[in-house]
């Protein structure tokens, strides 16, 4: 390997660790004991959607997936029902919050 393949290799090496601390930490991925495979890729599958999520909503937005969280957790709605009607109750959305939700492609009402 010449010198730019290594510095790219260690690069995507990077890449990987700091995508498994991020699922640790931030993703609150924790490990799970499964003894049947199809729990195991389940709990896989999970996981590898939740980073790729993750990673995208990071590329879209700048922020960390830690700023994420913290600006969209907040975000609550409930749905109603009295007798035959339902009613559901949007939440509040502050400018920071819908700034983001736009650059992760929400269309909003």
């Amino acid at each position: 390997m010449d010198g730019p393949a290594v510095v790219a290799a260690y690069h995507d090496l990077y890449q990987v660790e700091r995508s498994f601390r991020m699922t640790k930490s931030d993703l609150a991925a924790r490990p799970v004991f499964h003894r049947l495979e199809d729990s195991i890729q389940a709990h896989l599958t999970v996981v590898f959607a939740a980073l790729a999520i993750s990673r995208e909503a990071q590329a879209r937005s700048g922020l960390s997936i830690n700023k994420i969280l913290k600006t969209l957790r907040p975000l609550r709605s409930a749905t109603i029902t009295i007798g035959t009607q339902q009613v559901t109750a949007h939440p509040r959305i502050p400018t920071e919050t819908r700034t983001l939700l736009t650059a992760l492609g929400w269309r909003g009402h």
